[in-house]
């Protein structure tokens, strides 16, 4: 019973922000390439596919992330008792949980077509190794963005079982929702960050953050609206940009207070309603 709290501890899967913030973006490229004139019995088993899928690897990059920033994490102080970095669980019990994790993962991957898998796989490197770019460039976030926003490639792959412009600005636009959701959690650890060398966009932009987040806000929003512009949605989804425009300007901007760390935790985690709000106008610009 131990090793089993301490397995959902280091997966945190009590914490289903992290999983559910790379579930959106597939449920984003699936809705927007299925054709909801016919059965939509497909559509809902690709829903669960991915959002396993997402559950997963969330498990498995916690783990490796853990796994690579041990001797960092003891110097945080929101981070010193993960399970690996306070030594309940060894580095081998780690790696074999997310060998295996990665196993399960890749049994749910095969349920799609052939495309979908090879991208999939491609973006495994990406997965694995953005705990490392800290180390190295004041942008970790904009890689953390380009992995976890991979999935409205794969959403939109796994219908359409091809590759065009449309689902690329898409992905680039969602790319900028990471890089100031992620910015916004970061401001947690910029004290222990900069103490210990690690670098982020958090503290990067650190004297003008509210002006960096309004940009990526805008570009993600400037995203969604080309994307109704070229399917021609009606009046309604630009009324459901509305409210995410509000969420995203008001009620975490406005609200946003980066010199607490309970103020930017909750802030981040709003972005899990986000996620669903766009991902209604989507479904309502497409249905209706």
């Amino acid at each position: 019973m131990e090793q089993f709290k301490l397995f959902i501890e280091l997966t945190r899967l009590k914490k289903p922000i992290g999983y559910m913030l790379l579930f959106w973006p597939c449920s984003w490229g699936l809705t927007l390439a299925y054709d909801f004139t016919g059965a939509i019995n497909v559509f809902l088993i690709y829903l669960i596919l991915f959002f396993t899928g997402s559950v997963l690897m969330r498990s498995a990059g916690c783990i490796v992330n853990d796994i690579v920033d041990r001797n960092f994490d003891k110097k945080v102080s929101r981070t010193k008792n993960r399970p690996i970095a306070s030594g309940k669980v060894n580095l081998f019990q780690g790696l074999l949980y997310s060998v295996v994790l990665c196993a399960i993962a890749f049994a749910v991957l095969i349920q799609f077509n052939l495309l979908t898998i090879i991208l999939a796989m491609g973006s495994m490197p990406l997965a694995f190794t953005y705990p490392l770019m800290k180390r190295y460039t004041y942008w970790p976030q904009l890689y953390l963005g380009i992995t976890f926003n991979y999935g409205v490639i794969l959403g939109w792959t796994s219908i359409t079982n091809e590759l065009n412009l449309l689902p690329v600005i898409f992905f680039i636009g969602a790319i900028f929702w990471t890089l100031a959701y992620d910015t916004i959690y970061g401001f947690q650890d910029i004290k222990d960050d900069e103490i210990i060398g690690l670098k982020s966009t958090s503290i990067k932009f650190k004297h003008n953050p509210y002006l960096f987040l309004k940009i990526c806000y805008l570009f993600f929003l400037l995203s969604l609206i080309i994307i109704g512009l070229i399917y021609k949605f009606k009046l309604i989804y630009f009324l459901f940009l509305i409210l995410v425009s509000l969420h995203m300007f008001y009620f975490q901007i406005s609200k946003l207070d980066i010199r607490k760390e309970e103020s930017c935790l909750k802030i981040f985690k709003t972005n899990n309603l986000l996620g669903l709000m766009v991902f209604f106008s989507i479904l309502v610009g497409k249905i209706l």
